[in-house]
């Protein structure tokens, strides 16, 4: 769980559909036999009720599957708390949060092929470079000393070194050959990105950003970074920033900010736009824009949707994932690219990410 930022509520997982409606012929529940030309959707389930679940979903086939890798693995349980999926070649790694441990997968069949225990201390995301993972860790929450980032041999299955960074780091991704990490802070909050070298495995720069940095992507050597603010109820409240970092020298060429009150998050970028979302909204502005829109592309809000938490655009459509009231199952919700509701379904509980899997 993201604690602090999402007030002590789990993130969200996902799930799809063929129809708007729920149809119940539509749920498979024996193995697919093949995942592949689909997408899979983590449901994180309810910190330490141990039912973190996989839902998959083929546009090709016309095929929706909730509890996919229960289908396939009845004998092993998937963890306590989906936080993240990484692809590397033919794999899937599944970072189980409360759980301390990563479930290695066949990404095309969901066939298990070991769980990775040691080494792991509260793991929130995963990347790749240089040929091994690198998998963000909080340690214990309440220490801000203790965070790193283990070193994953992807032969062994072992966690080979780890890397101590400052608090809270989150979401990671790569470019050539250097791991740039989010640090959103944990108990508190955080407002820099790391990097990391995957050939010395060690932390080469720190980036000031906006508060609690929480998705980055990388674009013509373009490093983007939103940044959501601190919240109103810290008494300390800060809001939005996207900062654009170039990384020829590590150095931000400029940096956007948000109206007051407005707290962004789920950045994704598309064939040159930016998507992202405030609350229940979804905006859309180019990724060379120098002004933030002040309007939005659509709301969820018909749909019921208090807040956006996972959230990907593919295939000419946005997936909006919504974990409801964190109990029971959560809703994901497909919409045109001009926000015209297309495809919705339940999925397991708290829709955390959506993973394509071609």
């Amino acid at each position: 769980m993201n604690f602090k930022k999402l007030s002590l509520l789990a993130l969200a997982a996902g799930l799809f559909f063929t129809s708007c409606s729920d149809d119940d012929d539509a749920t498979i529940d024996l193995p697919l036999g093949d995942y592949e030309n689909g997408v899979l959707i983590l449901n994180q389930g309810n910190f330490g009720g141990g039912n973190s679940s996989i839902s998959y979903w083929s546009d090709d086939l016309g095929v929706f599957q909730n509890n996919a890798f229960a289908a396939v693995n009845p004998t092993v349980t998937l963890g306590d708390t989906g936080q993240d999926i990484g692809f590397y070649q033919e794999k899937a790694f599944v970072v189980l949060n409360l759980s301390n441990s990563i479930q290695v997968i066949n990404r095309y069949t969901l066939e298990h092929i070991t769980t990775i225990s040691t080494g792991l201390n509260n793991p929130r995301y995963i990347a790749f470079s240089n040929g091994k993972g690198y998998v963000t860790n909080w340690g214990d929450a309440s220490n801000e000393e203790d965070d790193y980032v283990a070193v994953l041999n992807l032969t062994s299955y072992t966690i080979s070194t780890s890397i101590p960074v400052v608090e809270g780091p989150e979401r990671i991704i790569e470019e050539n050959g250097n791991l740039y990490v989010a640090h959103q802070g944990g108990y508190g909050y955080g407002q820099t990105v790391s990097v990391i070298s995957s050939t010395s495995n060690t932390v080469t720069a720190s980036i000031p950003v906006g508060d609690v940095p929480n998705f980055l992507f990388i674009e013509n050597n373009t490093l983007y970074v939103l940044a959501g603010g601190k919240p109103s109820w810290t008494e300390d409240e800060t809001f939005g920033k996207l900062t654009k970092i170039d990384l020829t020298n590590n150095t931000v060429i400029n940096t956007l900010d948000f109206e007051d009150s407005e707290h962004p998050s789920n950045l994704v970028e598309k064939d040159g736009q930016l998507y992202y979302t405030i609350d229940s909204d979804v905006y859309k502005t180019s990724i060379t824009a120098t002004s933030l829109p002040s309007t939005p592309l659509f709301s969820t809000t018909a749909q019921g949707v208090y807040g956006v938490y996972s959230f990907a655009v593919e295939d000419n459509k946005i997936y909006v994932g919504d974990a409801a009231d964190y109990n029971s199952n959560g809703k994901v919700y497909v919409y045109s690219m001009t926000g015209e509701l297309v495809n919705e379904q339940t999925v397991g509980v708290i829709p955390a990410g959506f993973y394509f899997n071609d």
